[in-house]
């Protein structure tokens, strides 16, 4: 009998139960809720519900994730190294028709306004306490641009990693909710139900050599976003060069898949009880949630100033998918179109601003990379 209780004393002391904190089962309970909302309202599900999962074993104790190597210090690699981001957005450009801004070049500068929501956060963050990096990093929330904000955090600010991606991807899975009633708002029925006259047919040539060209350029200029803009149109050269299919469906697909598995967990893993459950945590959600809004109100502002300067020719919808959020910000554009107009089709021109957004989210960032410096430095 005495070696009974001696064994179940040994193995309640080398269980979980026995260092569980009340962190740790806060932390448990907000990814059994991520994960509802990822599978039963389908948030983003196949980002949050593994960033949901990820976050239940982050705070399972006496695991040695963080110690012993294995599988989850692999992942954990990936995303403290920033392997991760820059994979993703291979697939992203292997997934991305860049056809309507090369069709419409002014709808760039619908993507650049909406970074506006960058660094209007930035300036948020450091009244409320946060050093300079911490809130670059806050700021890119405003992007909407998951992989660049993990990206940008792990270079300025790791501790934060937690808080502001799960912030970044939620705030891309509620699109729908939050951008339709400020667009609303900025605009009247009238300027919604603008019909825009058709985009002009884009070449191969063009298609090849926008990617070639971008990567030059932009890595020219902002050497530190180098990795993130070379994969990201590395990407759509594969789907637009004509010669390069296996890769092209490999980088769609297959690797996409997987790296945003390991991308997702990993972020889960870092949400730990000690470092997610301060009140850092709810200003970096609330200062997300202004990024996003006052990114979606400055684009469809810029929005209004192209259709004046046009003749009421540019809907101001479009200016709203400038915060990148790909392709469902331009979807919003053309279902609040639509409710003004049922026979108006804004998705192609919403399109323009909205892989305008992924690139202008990237230089942003990298922006603050090359002014601020990453931490350590």
């Amino acid at each position: 009998m005495d070696a009974l209780i001696v064994s179940l004393v040994s193995v309640w002391n080398d269980s979980g139960f026995q260092a569980l904190t009340g962190g740790n089962v806060i932390m448990i309970l907000v990814g059994l809720i991520l994960l509802y909302l990822a599978i039963g309202k389908g948030f983003e599900p196949l980002l949050l519900g593994n960033i949901a999962f990820g976050c239940i074993l982050g705070n399972v104790p006496k695991t040695g994730f963080f110690e012993d190597p294995g599988v989850m210090q692999v992942i954990l690699y990936g995303i403290n190294n920033e392997i991760f981001p820059p994979l993703i957005f291979m697939g992203v450009g292997a997934m991305t028709d860049f056809g309507p801004l090369i069709a419409n070049p002014k709808t760039l500068l619908l993507g650049a306004a909406a970074q506006g929501g960058v660094f209007i956060a930035l300036v948020g963050a450091m009244l409320l306490g946060f050093n300079l990096r911490e809130a670059a990093a806050i700021g890119i929330i405003g992007g909407a641009d998951g992989p660049t904000a993990i990206y940008l955090t792990m270079k300025m600010a790791p501790n934060l990693l937690g808080a502001i991606a799960v912030a970044a991807y939620s705030y891309m899975s509620l699109v729908p909710l939050i951008q339709p009633p400020v667009m609303n708002l900025l605009t009247t029925k009238e300027q919604r139900s603008i019909k825009m006259d058709q985009l002009r047919t884009v070449t191969r040539f063009e298609r090849v050599v926008f990617p070639v060209f971008s990567t030059i350029f932009i890595s020219l200029l902002l050497p530190p976003v180098c990795s993130l803009i070379g994969m990201l149109m590395l990407g759509n050269l594969y789907k637009e060069a004509g010669c390069f299919d296996r890769l092209s469906d490999t980088a769609q697909n297959a690797m996409m898949n997987i790296v945003t598995i390991f991308l997702s967990v990993g972020t889960g893993l870092t949400m730990q009880a000690d470092k997610f459950l301060n009140y850092q945590t709810l200003l970096i959600i609330c200062l997300g949630l202004v990024a996003f809004i006052a990114g979606t109100a400055l684009g469809v502002i810029f929005g209004q100033l192209m259709r004046i300067a046009s003749g009421n020719k540019v809907n101001p919808l479009i200016g709203s998918a400038g915060v990148s959020a790909v392709p469902m910000a331009a979807r919003v554009a053309q279902v609040v179109g639509q409710k003004a107009n049922p026979a108006n089709f804004l998705l192609m021109h919403a399109m323009g601003p909205n892989v305008a957004g992924v690139i202008g989210t990237a230089v942003a960032a990298g922006t603050m990379l090359a002014m601020i410096g990453p931490a350590g430095k």
